[in-house]
Formats: structure tokens, sequence, C-alpha cells
């Protein structure tokens, strides 16, 4: 129990003043002091960023073009601020700090000791209209591989399906009635059709906690592309055994090999991107951290009875029901008096990635809607000031993307202005582009040391060759790809003021081509905003588009982009050379090749 101390109210009331965090682990003064260096770190650092945009932008008196450029520039500019100093931070913790693990998640002992599990944990895979062979034999994989540690008795296992899809859902059933035949523990094993797909995949794994909730004390949502290894699953069960204020505990997941050279490519800079962020984040963050919907584990009494979700008030796509629902339910779940933590450790948890340009689109707009309904839960009553931020950071995450699209497209009239500024600051505006490049890489600079840095870490992404011939691949296709889905996103959310909405469904897994027509047909404005812009610059100033280009690339090569990273032919190469490889490539845990040999 986490220890207390009761002050007086104004109004002469004792209150009960909390010490520590809910599980006892972590002394909140601690934690507030982290906060608040991290706070004066990021506030600094943008402000001294706006100061030196305000220095470049008011050279010559300020216009209504330079205006703009402010405001885009303050919106567009603190998601990359926090990013940098969470990569600074972790890897900081992960080479340069004694004993990082206990500072940040020190719960994580207690998956270490042997402990026989006491407590039921149901393992649930959530599927809509998915190839049914292809996710269950993932759960298959998940259960042999969990059964093979000895504690297979304290686990059960259901498929949760809101397929709507008649013949898959019959396929669907099949499957799993053939794996329920032959399995010894078909007792532990349930198959579930809604008809009625009410709130999604939230409303499917809150039908589940309403109907067998009272069986178990844990559950673990899986998608149907995860996979988990048995002993971290075990691993992290055991942590939310010993303490039972632990309300989420989210795993760190990684990317599978893939045959797809887009995929590859991405999950190649996620993979070693990630590890540092996510140590910097929770080392701040802690007991309010980062939920992800799946591949976590999840204590059902709290959640169900606390973190329900609310229908929101109006139409959609910014009212009705919650699309991107982890983070609310992480912000609820801390509002109970639960902890939120993730475990920043690559230790046996994977997820597919979109195969295609076209894929990471769609998926990014539906998270991109779904964020931007955080803005009618900012007054949710009894929130943690931290969980607050949380919401207001998923907005800006999207709400930057359209202010950096509104600069790229008044980057042309700029420079015609700045020619007529007799005393125009060349070098500050050098420093400031520059500056910004570094921070915005960040996060990638600092997993690509973290790797480095690591003993036999390059290695294990099959040599020091590979791993730099990926990095700098990734670094350009990173620059590529993003630009391509800020116009695909702010499209969309220029839609979401007229009533656009995304519709929900299963999602491509395996690789595919694309074709000219398909890419024409889908990334024709991403080509057009990018012939006029840097038709413009070239006209009126040369120099300033080739400085661009790292912003600007990306929108006239897209349609050629999106074809040939969705090339099999190109994955194929990009498979058989090791180029942008993940450790699983290299040394596949045998759960990974369980699922990877039937594609």
């Amino acid at each position: 129990m986490s220890e207390t101390f009761e002050s007086a109210t104004p109004a002469g009331a004792r209150q009960p003043l909390q010490l520590t965090t809910p599980t006892g682990l972590q002394s909140i003064d601690e934690l507030s002091q982290r906060r608040r260096v991290v706070l004066v770190l990021n506030v600094a650092t943008y402000l001294a960023m706006l100061w030196l945009a305000a220095i470049v932008l008011g050279s010559g008196g300020w216009t209504l073009v330079d205006v703009i450029l402010f405001v885009g520039f303050a919106l567009g500019t603190p998601w990359t601020v926090l990013g940098f100093w969470n990569a600074v931070i972790g890897l900081w913790l992960l080479h340069f700090h004694k004993n990082a693990m206990r500072d940040v998640a020190p719960f994580a002992a207690a998956g270490d000791v042997p402990t026989a599990l006491t407590i039921k944990t149901a393992i649930s895979m959530t599927v809509r209209n998915e190839d049914p062979a292809r996710a269950i034999l993932r759960l298959k994989t998940v259960k042999a591989s969990v059964d093979a540690t000895g504690e297979g008795k304290a686990f059960s296992y259901f498929v949760l399906s809101d397929t709507n899809n008649d013949a898959v859902a019959a396929i669907e059933e099949k499957a799993f009635a053939d794996w329920k035949a032959t399995d010894p523990d078909g007792v532990r094993l349930t198959y579930r059709r809604r008809t009625d797909n009410k709130g999604y995949k939230a409303g499917n794994v809150r039908d589940f906690c309403d109907r067998w909730g009272n069986d178990f004390e844990l559950m673990l949502p899986l998608d149907a592309d995860s996979v988990m290894s048995g002993d971290a699953i075990v691993r992290l069960v055991r942590m939310m055994q010993a303490y039972p204020k632990l309300g989420i505990l989210q795993s760190l997941v990684v990317g599978m090999p893939s045959s797809s050279a887009f995929a590859r490519t991405f999950q190649f800079g996620m993979r070693h991107g990630m590890r540092a962020y996510t140590m910097g984040q929770a080392w701040w963050v802690g007991d309010c951290g980062p939920f992800w919907g799946h591949n976590a584990v999840v204590r059902i009494k709290p959640f169900r009875d606390s973190c329900e979700l609310p229908v929101l008030p109006g139409k959609p796509p910014l009212g009705g029901h919650i699309l991107s629902h982890d983070q609310v339910e992480a912000t609820f779940m801390r509002r109970a008096g639960y902890e939120v933590r993730v475990l920043p450790v690559e230790n046996g948890s994977w997820e597919e990635n979109p195969p295609t340009m076209l894929d990471f689109a769609l998926r990014d707009v539906r998270w991109c809607q779904g964020n931007m309904q955080y803005l009618k839960l900012l007054d949710t009553p009894g929130l943690h000031a931290m969980s607050r931020f949380q919401l207001v950071w998923a907005v800006l995450m999207f709400v930057g993307l359209p202010a950096w699209t509104l600069m790229i497209a008044l980057l042309p009239i700029a420079a015609w202005q700045a020619q007529g500024i007799a005393n125009y600051p060349t070098g500050l505006a050098k420093f400031l582009y520059i500056g910004f490049f570094g921070m915005y890489l960040m996060p990638k600079i600092a997993g690509l040391a973290d790797v480095v840095l690591t003993k036999g870490g390059m290695a294990q992404y099959g040599g020091p060759l590979r791993f730099i011939a990926s990095a700098v691949l990734e670094l350009v296709f990173s620059f590529l790809q993003g630009a391509i889905s800020t116009i695909r996103t702010t499209i969309f959310m220029i839609g979401l003021a007229f009533g656009k909405s995304v519709t929900w469904g299963g999602q491509s897994r395996d690789a595919y081509g694309i074709s000219w027509r398909t890419a024409v047909q889908n990334l024709w404005p991403q080509t057009l905003f990018g012939i006029v812009v840097c038709g413009l610059l070239w006209l009126i100033a040369p120099t300033v588009l080739w400085w661009s280009l790292p912003l600007t690339a990306g929108y006239l090569v897209a349609i050629p982009f999106a074809v040939i990273t969705a090339s099999p032919a190109l994955g194929r190469f990009f498979q058989k050379i090791g180029l942008c490889g993940i450790p699983e490539d290299f040394r596949a845990p045998k759960e990974v090749t369980a699922v990877l040999a039937k594609i």
C-alpha cells in the first residue's frame, strides 16, 4: 500500500495526501521533480525556437504571411521538441545512468521472480473481416508458447469476432472449431461473434468484460496481427500479480519480419527509434503511462467498472463512439486509482505494420479522427493533470500536420518577400532550419546511437554494413513518407470539418503490389501540391528549393514512391540481402518462425 499523510484543507478538514504512487513503488515528489525538469527543458527549448523564428520572420517587418508562418511554426513544433527531449533522456538512461530500469520500471523485477501464477488471465484476440487462418494461427502460437512455460493452466483464450462478412465468418467459425476439437485444453477456448458491432473494437472488448469479466483477474487483448511469447506474457502477469494496483501494463510492441519493402523500412526506423524515446517518456510519465490497446495486460474489474467510454455528443466524425479508445481508457484507469505503466524493453511482443503507403495512410487517418475526438474529453471530471496532457498531446500530434502543410504552401511567398529585405538573416534562418531537423531526427539518432553503443547491437541487425546502409535508406524513406502522409492527413482533417469520416474494417497484412493507376488515383493531390510549390520556388528562389527538398521531395515522388515500395520483387530483394532487417530477420524466435512459416 502507498504511504500517506494528512494535511489540513482551508476548511479545516483533514485529507490524505499520497506520498507514493498507488503501487507504493515510486515517490510522488520524485515523479513531480522529473516532470518539472522535463517541463523546463521543453518550455525553454520551445520558447528559444519561437524567439529565433520571430527574428527571422520579422526581419523586414511583419506581414500577414509572416504571422501565419509564425503561428504554424508554433503549432507544429511542440511534438518535435518533446520527441527530442524524450530521446535524449532515454539515451542517457540506457547508456549513461546506473540502474535505469529500477528508476523507470521499479515493478519489473517482480517478473523475474519464479512465482507460480495464482490469478487467471484471459488472452483475447479481436478480429473483424481478417484472414481467419492467419489470425487463429497467431493465437494458437501464443497458447503453445504460454503452455511451454508450465503456467498454461492460468490462461484461457477468446476469439472476439466483429466480422460482418458472412463468408469470412463461416471460415472463421470452422477454423476455430477445428482448433478447439484438436486442442486438449478445448474447454478454455471460446469463440464469440457479435451481430451488433456497437462501439467498434472498444465495444467488442467491453462485451467480453461484461460476459466473462468475473471469471478472470486479468485480460491480455491482442489484435489480429499480434504475437507474444509465453515468457513475456508470464513475466507481465507476474508483475501484475505482485502489484494489485497496476491497472494496465503495456509491453513495448515491435514489428515482425516482413516481405514488404515499405513495412521493412518503416519498422526498421521504428525499431531503433522507439526504445530510447519510450524509455525517456516512461521516466517522467511514470504512473500515467500509455496504453496502445493491444499486447498489454489489463486488470479487468477496474477496467470494466471505471473505463467505459462515453458516447460523445454530436454526430460523427467527432461525435458518437470513440475510435482511438486506448488512451482514453488509460486516463480513466489512472483516475480510478490504478497505475498505467509501460515496460520499455524489447521482449517478445510483436505486431505487423502496413505493407504499403496507401495502407499506412488509411491507418493514419483513422488514428487522426480518433485523436481529434479527444477535444471533447478534455473537461472530463477527475482526470489527473498528466492524463489531460496526454490527451492534448495526442491532439497536437495531428494538429501540427496541417500547420506544416500550410507553412510549406506559403514558402514561395516567404522566399519572394525575403528577397526584398536588405539585411535578411540568412545565416540565422539556416541555423534554425538545421537545428529543427536535428531535433526532429533525434529519436532516430538516439536509437541508432543506442544500437551502436550496445555490445553486439549492430550484429543483431546483420552487421555494421547492413545496419549503416539500412539507416541511410530509412532516413531518406522517412522524409519522403512523412511528406506524403502530411498532405493525406491534412486533406482528411479538412474533410472532418465537413463531416467526412473513416470506415472500420479489416486491414491488409501481406505484401502486395500497387498499380500505377491506383497510385495516381490516390496520390495526385500530393504530386500536384509538390509541382506547384517546387515550381514556384524554382522560379523565385532556386537556392531555397534545394534547401526545401527534405520537406518537399516526397510530394514530387509520391506516386513512384508508393508503387516502388509496394513492389513484392523489391521486398524479396531486401529480404535476400538483409536490407532494413530487424533482429528477428537474422535470429527469429520460435513464435515468429511459427507464424511466418505459414505465410
